[in-house]
């Protein structure tokens, strides 16, 4: 699974870096390394959202730092689950 954070101006003001090291936290924390790739991106043309830009597959997301647990759980772990 490849998940693209923005880590554009914005989407850095609004957390990427914080949203980035949980999400690599929790990936580590399940061993889920070799099944999740987490790459950066520069501007995601969502600049206007109320949190950090985040692709899974065609799927965009807005994450903030305090919701990134709880998106780890349902969109992460439920996916891969499946």
């Amino acid at each position: 699974m490849k998940i693209t954070i923005c880590i554009g101006s914005s989407c850095h003001l609004k957390g990427s870096r914080q949203v980035v090291e949980q999400l690599q936290n929790l990936i580590a924390e399940k061993c889920l390394q070799v099944r999740v790739e987490l790459c950066g991106s520069f501007c995601m043309n969502n600049c206007l959202g109320e949190g950090v830009c985040v692709k899974i597959g065609e799927k965009m997301y807005l994450l903030q730092p305090e919701n990134t647990k709880a998106f780890f759980e349902k969109e992460i772990l439920a996916k891969l689950e499946e």
